[in-house]
């Protein structure tokens, strides 16, 4: 496995290529209220506009403008956290919650997938997530873990309820309201997708941690693991005496669930993005750290010292959008959602179904983002689906399926990337840890597309 810059340089070189082999075409565009969607009758061939290595090499500086402000969100709160890091507090509350799940660890699994998974179906919890990544592999290694478990609990936490989607207002709610579908209709039936993915989830890292927890050395990271312990600031919870938990310390805690109690509302009831909550975060590492007594000078050392921790991750999620913007420019994506969907249009209802579940899972390895997704598909799926007497319904699980599962594991994913080079983890070895899961999802997933044609999963 490559180096991860060079497996997304890859990806981008192989789209420039392709770029002079597919045909350009494109649908018309038009705007439905404040959206534009994909008029699905409109396609057609047009002047094809290969993209050289000069493209190649600028799509990379137009990929980090493009995501300029995940980037800065992400030295942000690299630069907050470190600050607050470096106050003991997290150090000490861990220390306490370790203590007092002594032979109960494995209940700190399923309870924060259930957290984070509520959190992505409910708030569309994603980008976020990347402010928890440190947290919970701090908690993971505290109660006996590895960082796998800790990004899985947030990364894979937040991706359950992403998908399963039960209120998910940026993924089912765009493509409900394109599909002509009353918001949020179904959400029986994503219920129950919900509840057997937390359940399947929070086994999977249940029994990963065991084996951890048996013995380190059965760690996927095992070398990571090794490093991480030998630096000279880590502390082994499990086997520290009561650390004290100071009254500073405690003030710092306050304001730190303070600060997540004002985002979560502010998400929720404000309409906040990355830049309300960058804000906070950086207020709270600031007042967390004067709390604490450290000079300006000092907040400024370490703020800088969190922020170079966020390069690596800030650079993927440039890269990684730098190969949409090359099929962009190519004027090859649509071609390729084209030929997707005119492979399906001759199947049998179910088999259709399933189709359109496939096709949509292809079609998020170049479109990853779930709103972008609903508003380039659904007005091609749709139709389609009426034609294959399909139920509209169905057709809006199978984009919401295929666009989620496979967010965890893609290289192409810059949330996926920034999640990794936070905790530390090699995509390799996080592949080896994941695929297992990720071909349960998928397995789960096709079950649910059949029983939801079978069943005239509707309202219509």
């Amino acid at each position: 496995m490559p180096h991860t810059y060079v497996l997304l340089f890859s990806f981008i070189i192989i789209a420039a290529i392709l770029s002079w082999i597919v045909p350009a075409g494109e649908f018309e565009r038009v705007m439905v209220g404040e959206r534009e969607i994909i008029n699905p009758d409109s396609f057609a061939y047009v002047t094809s506009n290969p993209q050289g290595i000069f493209e190649v090499l600028k799509s990379i500086p137009r990929g980090f403008a493009r995501t300029q402000d995940i980037s800065y969100f992400l030295f942000v709160t690299g630069g907050s956290f470190l600050i607050i890091n470096k106050t003991g507090m997290i150090e000490s509350a861990l220390s306490r919650i370790v203590s007092s799940l002594k032979g109960k660890e494995a209940l700190v699994i399923p309870v924060v997938v259930l957290i984070m998974g509520l959190a992505g179906s409910t708030i569309g919890l994603s980008e976020e997530t990347i402010v928890f990544i440190a947290l919970g592999v701090s908690l993971a290694r505290a109660i006996g873990y590895d960082s796998l478990i800790g990004v899985g609990m947030i990364g894979l936490g937040a991706g359950v309820g992403f998908t399963s989607g039960f209120m998910n207002p940026f993924s089912v709610g765009v493509a409900q309201s394109i599909a002509e579908l009353p918001l949020f209709s179904g959400i029986e039936l994503r219920l129950v997708l919900f509840v057997v993915l937390w359940i399947v989830t929070s086994l999977y890292l249940i029994l990963y941690g065991k084996r951890v927890k048996a013995d380190l050395s059965n760690s996927i990271v095992y070398d990571e693991e090794m490093a991480a312990r030998s630096h000279s600031d880590y502390q082994d919870l499990n086997s520290a005496d009561n650390i004290e938990f100071t009254t500073k310390q405690k003030i710092i805690a306050a304001v730190f669930v303070g600060g997540f109690v004002i985002i979560a509302y502010g998400v929720m009831s404000l309409g906040w993005f990355i830049t309300e909550i960058g804000a906070v975060f950086l207020g709270m590492g600031l007042i967390s750290g004067l709390i604490y007594g450290m000079r300006p000078g000092d907040l400024a050392d370490n703020f800088i010292e969190g922020a170079k921790d966020m390069m690596y991750a800030a650079l993927i999620v440039g890269l990684a959008q730098s190969l949409v913007i090359i099929m962009e420019d190519a004027m090859i994506l649509d071609t390729l959602i084209n030929g997707l969907t005119g492979a399906i249009s001759n199947l049998p209802s179910v088999l259709s179904a399933a189709g359109m579940y496939v096709v949509q899972i292809i079609i998020n390895f170049f479109i990853s983002s779930g709103s972008g997704q609903a508003a380039v598909t659904m007005p091609i799926m749709i139709p389609l689906a009426d034609a294959l007497d399909v139920t509209r319904q169905t057709a809006v699980l199978s984009y919401q399926l295929g666009n989620g599962f496979l967010d965890s594991i893609m290289p192409m994913s810059g949330i996926l990337m920034a999640q990794l080079a936070i905790a530390d983890i090699p995509y390799k070895k996080w592949v080896k840890f994941a695929m297992p899961l990720m071909g349960i999802w998928l397995a789960i997933g096709l079950v649910f597309i059949i029983f939801a044609q079978l069943v005239g999963y509707g309202p219509f």
